[in-house]
């Protein structure tokens, strides 16, 4: 074996010097940069609080009208931690969240694009999202789906506001160079008459006719989740089913394949009793939460995040959460992921936190920012 060369320190940092300068570099330094021991990002932790939100939302409905000053009418959450990178919009790395809000005798036009949605109701009634001419009214605590590339638009024939969270992979599609976005040649795609609705249900699996066979696919057959079926389910768990990290928790499921009601985006309720207190626990996934009712907090690698009904937090990728009902009543927790993309990768992983019994000790309580 040849005899190792010596060579200065001024030779080295010469050397360095132009490989850098021909874009080159040397992987024996910066390995451990590029695979690290377990996931490394910059996405903080951070809450929104609902009154905040709404203001702003209300605000808006009397500066711009959907389909003629906007697209559509919504504000966004944005997490400063990936503001000051440059990502307008994100809440985590892959996830866009945002609240739009449709008057009573609005519209918002058709259009389609690569990205996933899912929309949450939060407050109101008599508005309906079509997903491909097909009309799904919006009730409170309901999840719609509009899988990537289906024509969809919104309605509003109530009499009050309508509010709703608009949840996407924004930061997922950008990164992956993938965004498409289209609108419809018209304000609207022809609606589906609701007597062709049978029609569409045996095309799309969520039945079969008597020694037909169908292939599962994507995407799910229904649109719409029913909170009030959520609900019911969640109070029919018993103590055999609930989760030490989740409390009582229903995965929305596209019955078709058995898998995430949305191929990329995975939702999620949670039911903590009151007085519940989970263990903490991490993954590879990140998620946004809702405050759907109740009152508590959420402790995220040892701070401690206080909300209240209609609030917004953002749990990051790897990091130990665990949460805490300190209301009267149940707290009901909408949140959705990007859980089933991981997994298509095979990257998700988990573990829980192993000191203190499974619960952290709190260091410090978030502050929410406001302008008051």
């Amino acid at each position: 074996m040849a005899e190792k060369a010596v060579f200065t320190k001024e030779e080295l940092d010469r050397y360095y010097e132009n490989m850098k300068k021909d874009h080159l570099g040397p992987l024996w330094h910066d390995l451990g940069h590029m695979v690290t021991k377990e996931p490394v990002h910059d996405v903080k932790p951070y809450l929104w609080k609902w009154k905040t939100i709404r203001e702003y939302a209300i605000q808006s409905g009397k500066m711009l009208e959907p389909g003629k000053d906007a697209e559509r009418r919504v504000v966004y959450l944005q997490n400063p931690s990936l503001l000051e990178r440059g990502l307008v919009g994100y809440g985590t790395h892959t996830l866009y969240a945002g609240i739009q809000l449709l008057l009573p005798g609005e519209s918002a036009p058709s259009h389609h694009h690569s990205q996933s949605a899912i929309r949450f109701i939060i407050e109101g009634d008599g508005a309906y999202t079509a997903v491909n001419g097909q009309k799904i009214f919006m009730e409170r605590g309901d999840m719609i789906l509009t899988p990537a590339w289906t024509w969809h638009e919104h309605k509003h024939e109530g009499t009050e506001p309508m509010f709703w969270l608009d949840g996407l992979d924004v930061g997922l599609v950008r990164t992956l160079a993938a965004s498409f976005f289209e609108p419809y040649e018209e304000e609207s795609y022809p609606e589906i008459p609701l007597e062709h609705y049978s029609a569409e249900q045996f095309s799309k699996g969520s039945f079969k006719k008597l020694n037909e066979t169908v292939k599962p696919g994507y995407p799910s057959p229904i649109f719409g989740y029913k909170f009030e079926r959520v609900k019911y389910l969640l109070n029919e768990m018993d103590m055999e089913d609930y989760d030490e990290y989740d409390a009582f928790a229903i995965e929305y499921i596209n019955p078709a394949t058995g898998g995430s009601a949305d191929s990329r985006i995975g939702t999620m309720m949670q039911k903590l009793p009151s007085g519940k207190h989970t263990k903490a626990h991490r993954h590879v996934h990140s998620a946004i939460y809702h405050v759907l009712e109740g009152s508590g907090y959420t402790v995220i690698d040892g701070q401690k995040f206080e909300w209240e009904k209609g609030d917004f937090f953002i749990l990051p990728p790897w990091s130990y959460h665990e949460h805490v009902n300190t209301g009267e009543g149940d707290v009901f927790l909408f949140s959705f992921n990007d859980k089933p993309v991981m997994e298509k990768l095979e990257l998700e992983f988990g573990e829980s936190y192993k000191e203190n019994g499974g619960r952290q000790s709190v260091t410090s309580t978030f502050t929410p920012y406001t302008n008051a």
